[in-house]
């Protein structure tokens, strides 16, 4: 599923990659541009955390001038007097002039270097806002940002995942050069994909999968526990008992026939006759005039 991804299986949606302190997660970022680039893509990047020499290492070719940089590493909250761009700017309408500006003709991918920068200076709400908005404008193909986990809260880190198509979760690997990636993949339909594969990423930033442990096997049915399977006594009633029970006429229970005589009174029945008094105290207008209130 990873080289699915690389490939560009996930045109129009959002990929997260998320990483920790254990395992970083910005070569794979830069797998997903050289991956952008090889299919002859614009990418735009946001690099609030390295500044451009260190992104573009290691990305060689005439391919990189299709790299846009916009540096927000080297004054990412607009102290000086002419920043670059700043995480301010990081709304739906700077967004597109800034993909706009390059003469390429085809839908550009943005980069997100990182999305743990922004959220540090935004609500979670407004960011979410930001990056939907971004999708369904058609101004990007696609989105990659990268997230550190153990930076947020788990409520600010769902929140920004569940809007995401992609999220691939990085951790150490048993050698040092291998990692593991938990992928979860949602598709328009709804349905959610999950896999998990072991990969190493080479000198050129190509990613080779050495194996694929698949999705965690769960099971569809549990073994339902017994609450009576240790009791002293019997809680189950035989065949003979069961019939018994259900021929049972209980009291409240009122048949149909019980229900009739009940309503429709049939001869011999009973009848309370009332003859007012000469002497009884009733006035039509007040009926409550005898009380004492």
């Amino acid at each position: 599923m990873l080289t699915e991804l690389l490939q560009g299986a996930d045109a129009g949606g959002f990929v997260i990659i998320q990483d920790s302190i254990r395992c970083s997660g910005r070569h794979l970022l830069k797998s997903f541009i050289n991956a952008a680039l090889n299919r002859e893509e614009a990418v735009h990047v946001l690099g609030f955390e390295v500044d451009e020499e260190e992104l573009k290492d290691g990305l060689k070719g005439s391919a990189i001038d299709r790299v846009h940089f916009h540096n927000a590493y080297t004054d990412p909250l607009g102290w000086t007097d002419h920043p670059a761009f700043t995480v301010h700017q990081f709304c739906l309408e700077e967004l597109t002039h800034l993909v706009k500006q390059s003469s390429h003709s085809r839908p550009a991918t943005l980069v997100i270097d990182s999305l743990s920068w922004i959220l540090r200076h935004h609500s979670p709400i407004v960011v979410c806002k930001t990056l939907h908005q971004l999708r369904k404008g058609g101004a990007v193909r696609a989105i990659i940002a990268l997230l550190h986990a153990d930076m947020h809260q788990k409520g600010t880190e769902g929140s920004v995942c569940h809007l995401a198509t992609s999220v691939i979760t990085i951790a150490p690997g048993m050698n040092g050069d291998q990692a593991v990636a938990k992928i979860t993949k949602r598709s328009k339909s709804g349905k959610v994909m999950q896999d998990e594969e072991i990969f190493n990423i080479n000198k050129d930033f190509t990613v080779t999968v050495q194996s694929k442990l698949g999705p965690k096997n769960t099971p569809t049915e549990e073994k339902e526990l017994d609450p009576t399977a240790n009791l002293t006594f019997n809680l189950r009633l035989s065949d003979t008992e069961r019939k018994a029970k259900e021929k049972l006429a209980l009291p409240f229970v009122f048949s149909k026939e019980k229900k009739t005589a009940l309503l429709h009174s049939g001869p011999g029945s009973g009848r309370i006759l009332y003859e007012p008094d000469s002497n009884d105290d009733y006035d039509q207008e007040d009926p409550d005039d005898d009380l004492d209130v």
